[in-house]
């Protein structure tokens, strides 16, 4: 094989690895750990950019496959017909329930922010709970000692609180 066939199929590219230190919570404070642990994460990118500005980009797509990663595995993994008008619709809808779900999520506080939105749902939102009609008012019966209280507990304040 030729010289000219090899560099014909060349692309320059690089290797990003960033190195990050992985914290260990159970670690007692002023107690450092004698062999710190590293997380490292690869990308091989071709993109122009300096190393800081491409390694910030390569999160930013991580960001949003995390996002698509929460759609399939929920509404987009029923979509509902062949349609297009139909399955328009469904996305649509899909897009506002899991931004009202992220919504709640960062109104709920604590380690809400950061969590997927099935586990939002599954948490949260989707609540065994009880109404009662007493005395022409309505009282919502929670489980008790349920861990995630607090959680809904601000959410409700948060919904329910008028704007300032």
């Amino acid at each position: 094989m030729g010289s000219r066939a090899r560099t014909r199929h060349q692309v320059t590219a690089r290797l990003i690895v960033r190195r990050t230190r992985r914290n260990d919570p159970a670690q007692a404070p002023g107690q450092e750990e004698l062999l710190p642990a590293y997380r490292y994460h690869a990308v091989f990118t071709d993109s122009p950019f300096t190393l800081v500005q491409a390694e910030a980009q390569h999160r930013q797509h991580a960001v949003i496959e995390q996002i698509n990663a929460d759609l399939i595995a929920g509404p987009l993994a029923h979509l509902p017909s062949g349609r297009f008008n139909a399955n328009a619709a469904w996305l649509t809808c899909a897009g506002i329930a899991y931004n009202l779900t992220r919504a709640a999520g960062h109104l709920a506080a604590g380690a809400w922010p950061a969590a997927r939105a099935a586990t939002i749902r599954a948490r949260i939102i989707n609540v065994a709970a009880r109404l009662a009609h007493r005395a022409r008012t309505v009282h919502l019966h929670l489980p008790e000692h349920w861990p995630w209280q607090a959680g809904f507990d601000n959410l409700f304040t948060a919904v329910h609180t008028a704007p300032g």
